[in-house]
């Protein structure tokens, strides 16, 4: 194996994918490594919803979701759950309940076979750059000109080159057999005793997963008391879980939370701050920041080109913010679950 790479590509999830995909077109003949820390046996920490931003991109790339990617049920609404005042609305949605592992490992399937793919753990950035890996239980050093960081929320890329975004949360998540009760298929909760953002419900082949953003410092109890109370107000158990995973979650709330690279280093998708804080949706923005990244690769100045493409990007997201803090202040969020506005009526 080559062991000296014109990019190194830390983390293989959509952002990374779409990046390592997309890099091939805009300048073929590079050579291009892409280490990704699973294999994906297991799920994300995440609801694995499509939302209709990403199907946009998808479509976009001119992509057709398999359907062995798709999870069941369906769902085409969310119950909204306030605990505090007690008030439940329902509101359409146009989401595409998936398989978060299948997809990933499917967006790893698109990529090229002239970009070198390690299934590994990259532990070690040198100035230089020397990467130290970790797969099959064996140490590599591999050297690269340029590095892209697409590992997420707790990346070592921005960690060893950026300040980190100010905000973030851990992300804990459980996993339940899935009785056939009346459990919402998919609930967003809001909890202000125990999180200032938001948690979930979600039902996905045979299971219902329940979790939520916390704050780091004790978080674990945080998410421990909001599931009894949850409970409580459901009027039943979720019963025992069968998996719990958890995982840095990244919440930009100034426009500083955006860092896209300096010096051949460069972020895309949540590393980068690309995420929604409102609902945590990242899969559209990591398409996207992916594409403009590869696409920018063929201009001289990469990183001016960069931050000229993902602009629109990052006005997005930068409103989402005030967005967020509406849904999650408990007198505005009491204020418009009690008028009923846009919410559907249950038969």
């Amino acid at each position: 194996m080559n062991n000296h790479y014109d990019i190194a590509v830390i983390g293989g999830g959509p952002a990374g994918a779409t990046f390592a995909r997309e890099i091939t077109k805009t300048c073929p003949g590079l050579n291009i490594v892409l280490i990704d820390e699973k294999p994906r046996t297991g799920s994300k920490v995440c609801g694995g919803l499509l939302a209709p931003d990403a199907q946009k991109v998808l479509a976009q790339f001119d992509l057709d979701l398999p359907k062995s990617i798709l999870a069941d049920p369906q769902i085409f609404d969310v119950k909204t759950i306030d605990l505090v005042s007690g008030i439940t609305r329902n509101y359409q949605r146009h989401y595409l309940n998936m398989d978060r592992a299948s997809f990933d490992e499917w967006l790893l399937s698109l990529i090229p076979e002239s970009v070198t793919v390690i299934r590994g753990r990259c532990t070690e950035i040198e100035d230089g750059f020397t990467l130290s890996v970790t797969a099959d239980n064996k140490k590599l050093s591999l050297t690269a000109d340029s590095i892209v960081g697409a590992d997420g929320g707790a990346s070592i890329v921005r960690r060893r080159f950026f300040k980190t975004c100010k905000k973030q949360y851990i992300s804990i998540q459980e996993h339940f057999k899935d009785d056939g009760g009346d459990m919402p298929s998919y609930s967003c909760i809001y909890d202000p005793e125990t999180s200032d953002s938001c948690s979930w419900t979600i039902r996905k082949d045979g299971y219902v997963i329940f979790g939520g953003a916390f704050d780091i410092k004790g978080g674990r109890e945080a998410y421990f008391k909001q599931k009894a109370r949850l409970e409580a107000h459901l009027g039943r158990s979720f019963g025992e879980a069968t998996k719990i995973e958890a995982c840095l979650l990244t919440s930009p709330r100034v426009a500083r939370d955006f860092m896209l690279g300096k010096d051949r280093v460069f972020l895309i998708g949540e590393a980068a701050g690309f995420i929604s804080s409102s609902s945590f949706e990242g899969i559209s923005s990591a398409f996207l920041s992916g594409k403009y990244l590869a696409d920018s690769f063929a201009d001289k100045n990469i990183l001016a080109s960069y931050k000229r493409k993902t602009g629109r990007l990052r006005l997005k997201l930068l409103f989402k913010i005030p967005k967020m803090k509406i849904l999650c202040s408990p007198p505005l969020r009491k204020l418009i679950m009690k008028s009923g506005i846009a919410s559907i009526k249950k038969y």
